[in-house]
């Protein structure tokens, strides 16, 4: 059959058989060649616009918040520049006033040596609060220290305006318990914005004065070199040591 099949003429031969590697070329994956696309080089986006003054409002809102955290910090601290040897020298002045008023013959003359005292008084503590501040690197006008002196002043005005008054009408014998009732007044509100012991030494102002408004009037000047001599030397060593000069 296959010799006759051969044998016609005309006759295609039979086709021959597919070799076997073909096949598996097919059904395998050749990824020897395999080359990475080119890419191309990073270039830097330009910001919009909106993006930078996005960046501004930040920064802006960034700053108000640390102005508002400083104030919150600034209120809530306290003055610690009260003059502790300045308050020594205060009180070392008020008692060589008590001794030099003791000795005046007339009210005008015993007034003026207690005023030229106040006075003297005034400028040792500014010039040894100054002092203390700048050596402690704090701004003599921070927000402790406006309330420091705002609490300190309007009993003190009300001394001035007190002793005008009791002299003119001849009541200077009652000047020196108020004097020493309105500054320990004084020191213990302006305390509340400062070291703990000056509203101690308030307080002790007010027990002598409260004293003093009750005694013979003869005994005024001790009552004061107590206070403003005895008290000032005392209170102003403590904070010296305690909370430096």
């Amino acid at each position: 059959m296959q010799a006759a099949f051969r044998a016609c003429p005309g006759t295609p031969p039979p086709a021959a058989p597919r070799p076997a590697v073909r096949g598996v070329l097919y059904g395998a994956k050749c990824l020897t060649n395999a080359r990475t696309p080119p890419t191309l080089p990073h270039m830097t986006a330009r910001r919009p616009l909106t993006e930078s003054r996005g960046e501004i409002a930040l920064h802006a809102r960034a700053m108000d918040n640390l102005r508002y955290i400083r104030e919150t910090m600034e209120r809530a601290g306290s003055f610690t520049a009260v003059p502790g040897w300045g308050g020594v020298g205060m009180g070392v002045t008020a008692l060589a006033a008590a001794w030099v008023a003791s000795r005046q013959t007339s009210e005008s003359a015993w007034l003026a040596t207690w005023v030229i005292e106040a006075l003297v008084a005034a400028v040792i503590a500014s010039g040894a609060m100054a002092y203390k501040a700048r050596a402690a690197g704090v701004p003599l006008l921070s927000g402790p220290a406006r309330k420091f002196a705002l609490s300190f002043s309007p009993p003190i005005l009300v001394g001035v305006l007190l002793t005008l008054v009791l002299y003119r009408t001849g009541f200077v014998g009652l000047l020196p318990g108020i004097w020493l009732l309105l500054y320990g007044t004084a020191v213990m509100a302006a305390g509340a914005f400062s070291v703990r012991v000056v509203p101690v030494m308030g307080f002790c102002f007010l027990l002598l004065g409260g004293g003093a408004l009750f005694a013979p009037g003869s005994w005024g000047d001790a009552f004061m070199a107590a206070g403003f001599g005895g008290l000032e030397l005392v209170f102003g060593i403590i904070i010296a040591r305690r909370h430096g000069g």
